[in-house]
């Protein structure tokens, strides 16, 4: 995973090119690289104060009222219905 991002970086590099000379699908492979390396540590990942916070008051709303979050099937179908899939 990483050892393809490198070659794929010194390519990019020897080349002389830039990550928006990328086609969309390329770029999606590059997205798609890059979360899997930082998925694999995520011990090294930063996350800030205020996400901390964030998430303690989401999680404290949920706990309070347990009825006030969607269920998994909820989700999908708002997601669907927005976006035709």
């Amino acid at each position: 995973m990483f050892n393809d991002y490198f070659l794929f970086e010194v390519t990019m590099i020897l080349n002389n090119v830039s990550i928006f000379d990328l086609s969309p699908p390329e770029k999606l492979q590059l997205v798609e690289d890059l979360w899997d390396d930082l998925a694999a540590t995520p011990s090294e990942v930063p996350v800030h104060e205020w996400q901390k916070e964030e998430l303690a008051r989401r999680k404290a709303n949920l706990m309070s009222k347990p009825t006030s979050g969607l269920s998994w099937t909820d989700v999908k179908r708002r997601v669907r219905s927005r976006y035709g899939r």
